[in-house]
């Protein structure tokens, strides 16, 4: 029988959730939020009566909207909320925003269908002025079914079990309003070049960027290039955050940036990541991003500090966002806090247990890819998807490293996707292919393995990364969601026990590796999730497993392993 968990966030929730400005780097003085009780109905027609109420952004599914249950794939869900504009609020344009709502979604506003909205993990905005009327009546409409594998779906599936999830379906993240001039910024964007940042607006819009550290700089076409004379680098360790002010004829919003360079440079017979010129350890963990009571949805935005923080304690610096993409606060916590972010997209197509894992875990990793996945139907929805994620989040300096395909699951024609990913981020690192099937369009040698010995050692032509690995179970009594069933990649009976097993495993495979190329490991992962067990924290995060005297040690040995490898090599040169 499953058992109910909750998170310490989760049992002091109260008043209207998620009240956290949902756009931390584009941020202006209008805002409502529309979070808190909606109407609700499952109808394949406009309701005339809601019988239910839900608390959004918590989808259906979860315990925290109220309902708990999963309704009949590809059913219509039906949102409605009433509102009245406070005096004062409305400017020229009032927009709607909508951070996420799986997998379709459709809305009205006081009748007039304004828009149809396809990707459950892409914020998307409306634009309701003209429907506006003094009392306003707004209904979202929500479609998902997962017996269609064309949309990006993640680790959700309609039977959960082992490393997949209780699916959800409807509205995920925050919804709100704001209002804006005529004449607006309707997206910005920030470049990271290394030593400098390009700042520009869309539509190109003159006006002046005010940096607090720096001074004041001119837009010209909407456009300026900020290069501090000397600049003060983001890192993990010191994670500096360059706050500004931009301001147009009609608009102003409050935004950030951050300095820091990413390259890959040989030292000595093997290629190295590098952060900020220096070749830097990736030390970091699996993060699925899912919640006992919220499932997709932390319930709580302070829910993402928590976990950092707790990772950071642990020693870790890495966190691989794990086939999902976050709501916004996440990523700012991670550039505020000081946590580097390789960021997955979202797997569509289908997956298969035995030709996209038991294979290629018993050494067959090799597959023309060209010819997989042909339905162009799903190779647009994967498109679609990847350039929503990489739009909607590149400004965040905390990502480092994109990772298109997970294990070959919807992978296809690889090295060509790898080139036109090109076209979206060509600022960061590229994981093309994480595990297996790799081409030869990618940045790095990605390796996942999680059973046998690890035999670790570059091929000095890319930087070898261990995307995935560990994964060690322990489970902690009390804590465990499903009693009935215990997921991960080796048991450990005792807390001493896993403390000793992950530490056996740094100290005999990861760190030996580093001076033979390896430039990342990724352990199996920050939290237990559902079935899986095997977690450093808990599913319920109240229990952190391994010790700080162990975890610690192991990172500050990765850290001295890489910089007697630099330190050799420029003594030999």
């Amino acid at each position: 029988m499953l058992q109910t968990l909750t998170t310490p966030r989760g049992e002091t929730l109260s008043g209207t959730p998620w009240q956290v400005y949902p756009r931390p780097q584009m941020r202006r003085d209008s805002y409502i939020n529309l979070n808190g009780e909606w109407d609700f109905a499952v109808s394949s027609e406009k309701p005339a009566t809601f019988d239910m109420s839900i608390t959004v952004p918590f989808c259906p599914e979860s315990r925290l909207s109220g309902i708990g249950r999963h309704f009949e794939e590809g059913a219509p869900l039906w949102y409605r909320r009433k509102f009245v504009l406070p005096e004062g609020f409305r400017r020229e344009r009032v927009l709607l925003h909508i951070g996420a709502a799986d997998q379709t979604a459709e809305v009205f506003v006081n009748g007039q269908h304004l828009c149809r909205h396809e990707g459950g993990y892409a914020s998307f905005s409306v634009d309701i002025t003209e429907a506006l009327a003094e009392e306003n009546e707004l209904v979202i409409r929500c479609t998902d079914d997962l017996h269609d594998q064309a949309f990006p779906y993640g680790k959700q599936v309609r039977n959960r079990g082992g490393m997949w999830y209780t699916p959800v379906s409807g509205i995920w993240q925050t919804v709100w309003l704001e209002s804006v001039p005529e004449a607006y910024i309707e997206k910005l964007n920030i470049e990271n070049h290394g030593a400098s940042v390009t700042i520009s607006t869309v539509p190109p819009l003159e006006g002046t960027v005010n940096v607090e550290q720096l001074g004041q700089f001119s837009l010209e076409n909407g456009r300026v290039t900020i290069a501090p004379e000397n600049p003060h680098f983001w890192c993990p360790d010191d994670p500096y955050l360059y706050r500004f002010t931009l301001e147009t004829a009609q608009d102003r919003v409050e935004s950030y940036f951050a300095i820091r360079s990413l390259e890959i440079k040989k030292v000595g017979e093997y290629p190295r990541l590098c952060l900020n010129g220096k070749p830097w350890f990736f030390h970091g963990l699996l993060d699925q991003g899912y919640w006992p009571e919220g499932l997709l949805t932390a319930p709580a935005p302070e829910s993402y500090a928590d976990d950092i923080l707790a990772m950071k304690r642990l020693g870790f610096n890495t966190l691989r966002k794990h086939i999902k993409v976050e709501p916004e606060e996440f990523y700012y916590q991670c550039d505020r806090l000081g946590m580097i972010v390789w960021q997955d997209m979202v797997n569509n197509g289908s997956y298969r247990y035995f030709r996209d894992t038991v294979l290629p875990t018993v050494g067959i990793q090799k597959r023309n890819d060209r010819l997989l996945h042909r339905d162009e139907r799903s190779r647009n929805a994967f498109r679609h998807g990847a350039a929503d994620a990489v739009n909607q989040l590149k400004n965040h300096p905390c990502i480092c490293y994109w990772t298109i395909f997970n294990e070959g699951w919807g992978q296809f024609d690889s090295d060509r996707v790898c080139r036109w990913f090109r076209t979206l981020d060509a600022t960061r690192f590229i994981d093309t292919t994480s595990g297996w099937f790799r081409g030869k369009n990618t940045d790095v040698d990605s390796r996942h393995q999680y059973f046998g010995k690890l035999r670790l050692k570059g091929d000095g032509l890319r930087p070898l990364v261990l995307s995935e690995f560990g994964g060690k179970t322990w489970r902690v009594e009390g804590h465990i969601f499903n009693p009935g069933k215990t997921y991960g990649y080796g048991a450990c009976p005792t807390k001493e026990a896993l403390n000793e097993a992950v530490a056996a495993l740094y100290r005999e495979s990861i760190l030996p590796a580093v001076e033979k190329g390896l430039c990342a490991a990724i352990y199996t992962q920050v939290s237990d999730v559902e079935d899986e067990v095997n977690g450093l924290m808990t599913y319920d995060r109240r229990v952190v497993k391994p010790d700080g005297d162990t975890m610690l040690p192991i990172a500050q040995a990765l850290r001295d392993a890489m910089e007697k490898t630099v330190a050799s090599f420029e003594k030999m040169g």
